[in-house]
């Protein structure tokens, strides 16, 4: 968590310098007041918003313990054998099996999972991929993946500017469209890097082991893992700009391993996360 809080300190220092000097050197005196007032009301909209980001790109809503009282029922059962807080919930209304955490502490966590993953996994299953949540928020990855996600976005949001900048003839629909896919091109790469270093594929398999501690069942977590990896590419997410650069916070990588969604793809191979699993099963004489 101590490293989690100083990566997020660096990020956010860096972004602020980044745009005092851009500023700066645009502008001079009055360009490096300005840099420092859109320092501090971009690192705000970073720190506040960058947990609902991937909430609204998933069209995710708030659901109830009425509504879903088995889920409530499993996630509050390991939330309390990890004495954790007990997170909100949330549902996103799509068939790509998948689910991910969100939030700026333990307190504010949110665990949203999609439709397709609560009709695909069984409940010994779907322990194991809320148990993997719980193992994110523990550990404090939850600010670091929200605010990485964030700057994606302001990076990738860039390609926006092409609207702004007509390419060809006036009456050329695609000039703007064409323009922004090669700006993309462009900040696409760097807004990945920035995702794959913040988050880091260890991550990954730390989460799966701290859930396997947590369900004393490896298993369960591999089996859930080889259906999402299966339904992923049956019903991959779109590959919007708001989606891929927040695939990272999803329990497996939602798009297909080409073009885009590759580019952004920061988990590691999940049948290396199954033989992980396997071998502690093994270790452990579960099955």
């Amino acid at each position: 968590m101590h490293y989690n809080a100083l990566f997020t300190a660096g990020l956010l220092a860096g972004l602020s310098g980044l745009l005092v000097l851009s500023c700066w050197m645009c502008a001079g005196g009055l360009g490096l007041q300005l840099g420092l007032v859109a320092a501090i009301v971009v690192n705000g909209l970073v720190y506040f918003f960058g947990d609902t980001m991937t909430l609204r790109a998933m069209h995710a809503r708030p659901i109830s313990e009425i509504e879903r009282p088995d889920l409530y029922r499993v996630v509050r059962e390991l939330a309390t054998e990890a004495r954790q807080p007990m997170p909100r919930l949330y549902l996103s209304p799509t068939v790509a099996p998948n689910a991910f955490t969100a939030g700026r502490s333990r307190r504010r966590a949110v665990i949203c999972c999609t439709t397709g993953l609560l009709s695909l996994l069984n409940e010994r299953e779907l322990r194991g991929v809320i148990a993997h949540e719980l193992a994110h928020i523990r550990k404090g990855d939850t600010i670091l993946c929200s605010i990485a996600a964030m700057l994606a976005m302001i990076i990738v949001s860039l390609t926006a500017l092409a609207i702004l900048m007509p390419l060809g003839d006036a009456d050329d629909d695609d000039g703007p469209g064409l323009l922004s896919g090669l700006l993309f091109l462009v900040v696409g790469p760097i807004a990945a890097m920035l995702v794959r270093g913040a988050v880091g594929r260890s991550r990954e398999f730390r989460a799966d082991e701290d859930a396997a501690r947590l369900t004393g069942d490896p298993i369960g977590l591999a089996n859930a893992l080889r259906k999402i990896e299966v339904g992923a590419r049956t019903h991959p997410l779109p590959t919007e700009r708001g989606l891929l650069t927040s695939s990272h916070l999803m329990i497996a990588h939602p798009f297909p391993k080409s073009g885009e969604g590759r580019l952004f793809a920061a988990h590691p191979p999940t049948p290396e996360r199954i033989r992980r699993l396997r071998a502690l099963a093994k270790e452990w004489g579960t099955t």
